[in-house]
């Protein structure tokens, strides 16, 4: 009797460590319910509706969702990454503190078997689920159209422009950049004053920026922005020089602060992405990954173009798809 027990308990563990054998590290994981959300910075407002648009669609499908901060640090975005997989994580949605740091990320994920989605900050290179984007291009290609136009409608269409960009490290940044400069010169200003690019993505430090442009450029007429809260801080430093009505600002995404300033006429407008439907879409593909289907390789979302003009008949869109509030 004992020999007999002895023997089907052997059998079972043997089945056991088949089956263990049988299941891939990717496979193991995947059992996890939980998911992770890397972001660049927690201290942006827009990275802020992309983590409440994954939260909502990871909960949808059955997922938990944990929420990491890199800080606009690289090296703190591979910890972050490291800690996901140690954890156990079934799937990673990651929006890259820029394009070249991206890479080390998804070559750990890949080694681990997770798969992984990115949102809004491309790669260079580096294996992955699916890449979730906005059309920076035509987006910032479309604010800047409307700048062009309110700059033809005062006749300032031979003063000169600046950009206060994000990095230009950053594949979103580049197309931002290309966009409106597409548009001004296709309205003939073709006068550009040196860029600059943000380090810290704070309203102090774009005030700063715009005063040296003004102080340095009289002839300035319009200052683009590649981001929101940023684009106050230049409307402030366009009002401390008291050149309100001399020099228009145009802006990139959206925080309620800044639609207010659009609708009062303060910001002639802004190229907004869609962050919260942005976030949801990334859950949503990597989800079905989990699943077991094959998600598209590029997910574009569509950026709106809102000025004073348009505002209005967008506002539920912007409400939940800008702001991550329910209309």
């Amino acid at each position: 009797m004992r020999k007999k027990l002895f023997r089907n308990l052997l059998g079972t563990l043997a089945s056991c460590a088949i089956v263990s054998v049988g299941l891939s590290a990717g496979e193991a994981e995947a059992q996890s319910k939980n998911l992770v959300y890397i972001t660049p910075s927690l201290n942006v407002s827009f990275w802020r509706y992309v983590a409440t648009g994954v939260e909502a669609n990871a909960k949808a499908a059955g997922y938990a969702l944990t929420t990491l901060d890199s800080n606009n640090d690289g090296g703190t975005q591979l910890k972050n990454a490291q800690d996901a997989l140690a954890k156990g994580a079934a799937g990673i949605v990651i929006s890259p503190t820029d394009s070249s740091t991206a890479p080390s990320v998804l070559e750990l994920a890949e080694k681990a078997g997770v798969p992984v989605v990115i949102c809004d900050i491309g790669t260079t290179r580096g294996n992955y689920v699916s890449f979730v984007a906005s059309d920076n291009l035509a987006g910032a290609r479309g604010i800047g159209d409307a700048a062009a136009a309110a700059l033809k409608a005062k006749g300032w269409t031979n003063g000169s422009y600046g950009i206060i960009a994000i990095p230009q490290t950053r594949k979103n940044g580049q197309l931002r950049t290309q966009g409106f400069r597409e548009a001004m010169k296709a309205a003939g200003v073709t006068k550009e004053v040196p860029m600059q690019q943000m380090k810290t993505f704070t309203a102090d430090e774009s005030f700063r920026f715009a005063q040296d442009m003004l102080t340095a450029n009289p002839a300035l007429r319009l200052i683009f922005v590649q981001s929101d809260q940023q684009a106050i801080g230049v409307a402030r430093a366009v009002k401390a020089a008291r050149r309100e009505g001399q020099v228009l600002v145009a802006a990139f995404d959206g925080t309620p602060e800044l639609l207010q300033a659009i609708k009062d006429g303060t910001i002639v407008g802004s190229g907004m992405q869609q962050p919260y439907l942005m976030g949801a879409t990334a859950a949503k593909l990597l989800t079905d990954k989990l699943a077991g289907s094959t998600p598209p390789k590029e997910q574009m979302v569509e950026i709106m173009t809102v000025t004073k003009e348009t505002a209005e008949s967008k506002a539920d869109q912007i409400k939940l798809n800008v702001f991550a509030n329910n209309p």
